[in-house]
């Protein structure tokens, strides 16, 4: 994916750490919309979160599943959106006791199928790999509505498609696609896959997205 010569306009005006929740008691109010990123520990969640909310606010680390908590940032865009991005616990590596896993299981489950703010939940799988069997599961998951709330729209992010070489990149997202109509590459070297994913989370919301330069 070649680089865009243009300048790309930041989309977020204003990002903050506000709290974290390791237990479905301890979730925060909801203060607006929340966008939910999951995927396995290993794709570079946290790579992209900092890369959309414009400053290095989620931990990033060489060990993947150092995410152990339900991380909430509070975000403000320069067409004055505002909402709150999720950073979830990863899935795929299961260096955990039982306990903690069925625990943060339980929390995560409880928050994608029962929190009214949820409006959007973007699912990271790498590009090289697609969707494996934990992604297809939970795309099967947020499918169901629970407790009355409408389930949640969903995007799929393919990550790291910088890593594949230019003649497959357009072949992969085309078979990600018949999973659905929502899904798009990224590549953390280019900043124009990045606002163009910043774009399509806005639409996805019906707010206001900003024009593309």
């Amino acid at each position: 994916m070649p680089k865009s010569d243009k300048p790309i306009v930041p989309v977020v005006v204003a990002s903050d750490f506000t709290g974290s929740a390791s237990q479905a008691s301890s979730l925060p109010a909801s203060l607006s919309v929340e966008v939910a990123f999951a995927g396995r520990s290993n794709v570079g969640k946290s790579t992209l979160l900092n890369l959309l909310l414009g400053r290095k606010l989620a931990h990033t680390s060489s060990t993947p599943g150092r995410t152990r908590t339900l991380n909430f940032f509070s975000v403000t865009t320069r067409n004055k959106s505002t909402l709150a991005f999720v950073d979830l616990p990863g899935y795929g590596f299961a260096r955990r006791a039982k306990g903690e896993k069925f625990a943060w299981g339980e929390l995560v489950e409880r928050y994608l199928l029962e929190r009214p703010a949820l409006g959007l939940v973007v699912v990271l799988c790498d590009a090289r790999r697609g969707l494996e069997d934990d992604d297809l599961e939970l795309l099967k998951m947020l499918k169901d509505e629970k407790s009355g709330r409408p389930a949640p729209k969903v995007l799929i992010v393919a990550t790291k498609l910088d890593k594949l070489p230019l003649a497959q990149r357009k072949p992969q997202l085309a078979l990600l696609a018949k999973t659905g109509p929502r899904v798009i590459g990224v590549a953390a070297s280019d900043p124009a896959t990045i606002a163009e994913l910043w774009r399509r989370i806005l639409l996805s919301l019906g707010l206001e997205a900003a024009p593309r330069e």
